[in-house]
């Protein structure tokens, strides 16, 4: 069974960490995958043959989601190749940390652009073309689904981080208003809001023991997540067996929003 079947998705910022593992999920469950990338030409072209290998369609499209024009072309592409669009996983984000008091506004912008604005960006495209199209029973009961790649920090202040923290509380509220509002028309919008994951922007952390420890006293589960723990979900909820969910957050975290520090009075 192939449940994304004659699909065609969107995977932004898919030429690593867990926009490749849903790019690459996405293509084992049928899907047609547009592999975006800001700058990885040769990461996002090692996600489309890994795609290709496994009999699925992929092809990698470059752009800056944070500027209009760049989405808009990358969409008329991907459309061009495969026709139209059902599934766009928005995922693209980046990290430029500074204490608060010594954050630049350039950090500042740079974070909301890409995360926030980004995000805002290829929704809207996608949500263009979903209400243009319609509902094909064939291949989907919904119009189409939207995906926001969140944080568990939608919801736990993070010191440190407060560019970042506040792109993905700003992708909860974004989440939440566009379901709310495209619901009617019988598009889905929902939210996955990973905790730890192994991927490059943390690739410190957990390639040194001590680091992996000390993290691992956040996680109730015991282990920092993989990229293919978040994948399946994103498959899941672009199916048809998620079609009654819009507006959630989906958190795959290990339990981290348990606050483990509590089992013992905090």
């Amino acid at each position: 069974m192939k449940p994304l079947e004659g699909q065609t998705a969107l995977v932004t910022g898919a030429s690593s960490g867990i926009g490749a593992a849903i790019a690459v999920a996405m293509g084992a469950a049928g899907a047609n995958v547009g592999v975006n990338y800001a700058s990885s030409e040769e990461g996002a072209e090692q996600v489309v043959g890994a795609i290709a290998r496994a009999g699925g369609r992929a092809v990698a499209l470059r752009a800056d989601v944070s500027r209009e024009e760049r989405v808009s072309a990358m969409f008329k592409v991907l459309i061009a190749e495969y026709g139209t669009i059902d599934i766009l996983v928005s995922n693209a984000g980046i990290q430029k940390d500074a204490v608060f008091v010594d954050m630049t506004l350039e950090q500042w912008t740079a974070v909301l652009s890409v995360n926030l604005t980004g995000a805002f960006l290829c929704a809207r495209e996608a949500a263009k073309e979903f209400l243009r199209r319609g509902v094909v029973p064939e291949r989907s009961r919904a119009a189409g689904k939207i995906i926001f790649i969140s944080s568990v920090h939608e919801v736990i202040p993070w010191a440190g981080h407060v560019n970042y923290a506040s792109s993905k509380g700003g992708i909860m509220m974004l989440m939440k208003t566009v379901a709310q509002e495209l619901a009617p028309q019988k598009i889905r919008v929902n939210s996955i809001a990973p905790g730890a994951i192994k991927t490059r922007i943390n690739e410190q952390v957990w390639k040194d023991p001590e680091g992996v420890a000390s993290m691992c006293k956040l996680i109730p589960y015991g282990r920092i997540g993989e990229p293919d723990d978040v994948a399946p979900v994103a498959v899941w909820l672009a199916s048809d067996e998620a079609d009654y969910l819009t507006g959630t957050t989906i958190f795959v975290d290990g339990g981290i929003l348990l606050y483990p520090g509590f089992r013992t009075g905090g």
